[in-house]
C-alpha cells in the first residue's frame, strides 16, 4: 500500500515521460552549457567579498528568480488569528507534547485556514525544531487518532478513502514511513507540519489558494510576475516561521526547512527569501529546486511548465525548451542560501531528479560559500551511494527510489547537530 501510495503521489511529474516534450535519460546527450556566473552581476562585476555579494549581487539574483520563476509575492499579509485546538496533549508514549493550531489569514473578506500540527520532545528549555509540508493531511504523518483532519481540498485516490477530494480516516498514518517522529524527538529535536494544500490546492486553477486573496475585482489569476504555486507554498513556511517565533516552547534561531520533492523546491525557495530558516534541506527536490536546468536531463522546463502550469510565474514559460536563455540557473538559487547549512540529497532510482545535476548545483554553490570562508561543499566528485558528504553544504545520493527514509532523516539530524550547535 505504502509503495503505491508513494508512486501516486509523490511521482506524479513522471507522468510527464510518457508526453511530449519528452526527457532526456541519457547521460551521453545533455548537451554542453555554461551556467551563469554566480559572482560576476550582469553588468560584468566581479563580486569580491561578502559586502559586494550581500548588497549587489546576492539582491540581483533573489529579484531575476522571482520575476522570472517563481514569481514575487504581491503584498503582505500577517496572521490574522491563531485558533489553538490543542497545546499540550500527550504523545508518542509519552515522549512528546502535541500541538495543534489553526493559523488564520483575512483579507477584504476572504479567508484562508492553514492547520498546523507540532510535536515537541518534553524539555524546561527552548528545542529547535524541523519544518515541513506533508502531501495529504496532518493525520498522515502518524496513526496517532488525535491529529485533526484537513478540510482542504485532497487529490482523489479511492484506494485511500479520498473522494470527491475529501479526506476521510481510512488515510490516517499513511505516510508514517516518511515521518520517523520517535527518531526525531529522541534526537531532541521538534517537527512542524502542515498540509501544503491549505496554503494552496495542488491543482491547476489559482482560485482557492492564498492568492485569490489578493485579487483584485475580476481577477482570476496572479499577472505574469507574481507568484506561482511553489512561491505560494513556501510563503506559508515563512508564516509558520511568524508562529514559531512566539512559541516560547521552539528555538526559533534553529528551525531547520526542510522538503520532498516538489516540496523541496518549496524549501528552498523558501530558505532563499526568508533568511530567518537557520538551514535548509533539499530531499529529492529535481527540476527547479536543486538541479542544473541546463543539462537538460530529467524532467526539464518545458514538461514541468505542461504537466504544473500553476507552480511557477507565466513568465516562466517563454524558457520551455530554451533553458539556455535564462539569466539564472538553480546552483545560483543553493547560493541564496549561504551561509547558512545546505543539504542536498538525492536517490540513485530518481534519474527524473537529476541526482548529477544537483551534486553539480550544490558544487557550484560553494563559490558564494568560499566569501564567507566556509569551504561549502567538501568534495569535487559525486561520492558513491549511502555514503554522504558532510560540510557546511551537505551531500548524499541514497540507494532507491524518490522518497524520503529514515536513512535521509538520520543525515539531516546528524548534519544538523553538527552545524547548528545542538
Amino acid at each position: 500500500m505504502k509503495v503505491r501510495i508513494l508512486v501516486i503521489l509523490l511521482f506524479s511529474a513522471s507522468l510527464g515521460m510518457a508526453q511530449k516534450p519528452e526527457a532526456n535519460m541519457d547521460e551521453s546527450k545533455v548537451p554542453a552549457y555554461q551556467v551563469p556566473d554566480l559572482l560576476t552581476t550582469q553588468k560584468g562585476r566581479k563580486i569580491k567579498n561578502v559586502k559586494q555579494w550581500e548588497k549587489i549581487r546576492r539582491p540581483e539574483i533573489l529579484k531575476l528568480f522571482q520575476e522570472e520563476v517563481y514569481g514575487k509575492v504581491p503584498g503582505t499579509l500577517t496572521i490574522s488569528d491563531i485558533i489553538v485546538h490543542e497545546d499540550h496533549g500527550q504523545a508518542l508514549d509519552g515522549l512528546a507534547i502535541r500541538k495543534q493550531i489553526d493559523l488564520v489569514f483575512e483579507r477584504e473578506g476572504r479567508v484562508k485556514t492553514v492547520g498546523v500540527l507540532i510535536y515537541l520532545p518534553k524539555s524546561d528549555g527552548k528545542v529547535p525544531v524541523f519544518l515541513a509540508y506533508n502531501f495529504l493531511g496532518n493525520h498522515t504523518v502518524s496513526h496517532d487518532p488525535n491529529i485533526r483532519l484537513t478540510e482542504s481540498w485532497v487529490p482523489d485516490n479511492p484506494s485511500l478513502g479520498i473522494i470527491q477530494n475529501q479526506i476521510t480516516e481510512q488515510s490516517r498514518g499513511v505516510a508514517d514511513e516518511q515521518w520517523p517522529l520517535e527518531m526525531i524527538i529522541k534526537a531532541g529535536y521538534g517537527i512542524v507540519t502542515a498540509y501544503y494544500g491549505d496554503v494552496d490546492p495542488d491543482k491547476n486553477d489559482l482560485q482557492d489558494g492564498i492568492q485569490s486573496l489578493f485579487y483584485h475585482d475580476g481577477q482570476t489569476s496572479p499577472l505574469p510576475d507574481e507568484w506561482g504555486s511553489i512561491a505560494a507554498w513556501a510563503w506559508g513556511l515563512s508564516r509558520i516561521m511568524d508562529y514559531l517565533e512566539s512559541d516560547p516552547q521552539v528555538d526559533a534561531d534553529k528551525v531547520v526547512v526542510l522538503g520532498h520533492s516538489r516540496l523541496g523546491k518549496t524549501a528552498l525557495w523558501a530558505a532563499a527569501t526568508d533568511q530567518r530558516f537557520a538551514m535548509c534541506i533539499s530531499n529529492d527536490s529535481g527540476c527547479i529546486g536543486a538541479a542544473l536546468s541546463r543539462r537538460k536531463f530529467g524532467e526539464n522546463v518545458a514538461i514541468i511548465n505542461t504537466n504544473f502550469p500553476y507552480w511557477f510565474d507565466t513568465n516562466f514559460k517563454k524558457y520551455n525548451g530554451c533553458e539556455e536563455k535564462l539569466p539564472v540557473d538553480q546552483h545560483m538559487l543553493l547560493a541564496l542560501i549561504a551561509p547558512r547549512p545546505l543539504y542536498v540529497a538525492s536517490a540513485t532510482e530518481d534519474q527524473w531528479s537529476d541526482p548529477k545535476g544537483e551534486f553539480l548545483s550544490a558544487r557550484l554553490a560553494s563559490d558564494t560559500y568560499h566569501l564567507y570562508g566556509l569551504q561549502g561543499l567538501p568534495v569535487s566528485e559525486m561520492p558513491e551511494p549511502d555514503k554522504p558528504v558532510s560540510g557546511i553544504i551537505s551531500y548524499h545520493i541514497r540507494t532507491g527510489k524518490h522518497d524520503i527514509t529514515p536513512f535521509d532523516w538520520e543525515q539531516y539530524i546528524h548534519a544538523a547537530n553538527l552545524y547548528l550547535g545542538k
